[in-house]
């Protein structure tokens, strides 16, 4: 089996990711996904949920660099990018990511900061007098 790349996203975050038959290493930045994500068990979770789900977390490799956005962003990229590698990769797969949702890109993103407002929708605090 070749290489296949995709492209994942969430908020600012972009995920590039590369899967290949392996033995179910994840490699993000250059590093492991316990290196990179440190203590939090639940985004990890979030990052294998594709692989769980077509039950390939010990078949496939992943090396992915990720950038922009904050740790859990980037890895909710990286679960986008390695659903549709996987997607790409198998049609079967297709039919699996697909009811779970994640084959889909989450599209909420920072609303923009209007003027005369102090944020994007927080007006200045009303005086009478």
């Amino acid at each position: 089996m070749a290489t296949v790349y995709a492209t994942g996203k969430r908020k600012t975050a972009v995920a590039k990711v590369w899967i290949k038959a392996g033995s179910g290493k994840i490699l993000v930045n250059g590093m492991d996904l316990n290196t990179w994500l440190g203590g939090h068990e639940a985004i990890k979770l979030k990052v294998v949920q594709p692989l769980l789900a077509t039950k390939q977390e010990s078949l496939i490799d992943v090396k992915a660099t990720t950038l922009g956005g904050g740790y859990s962003a980037q890895a909710e990229a990286l679960r986008h990018g390695i659903s549709r590698a996987l997607a790409a990769m198998d049609a079967d797969f297709r039919a699996m990511l697909k009811p779970k949702g994640l084959l889909t890109r989450d599209s909420r993103v920072v609303e923009r900061k209007k003027f005369g407002k102090r944020k994007a929708r927080r007006s200045p605090q009303f005086s009478k007098r």
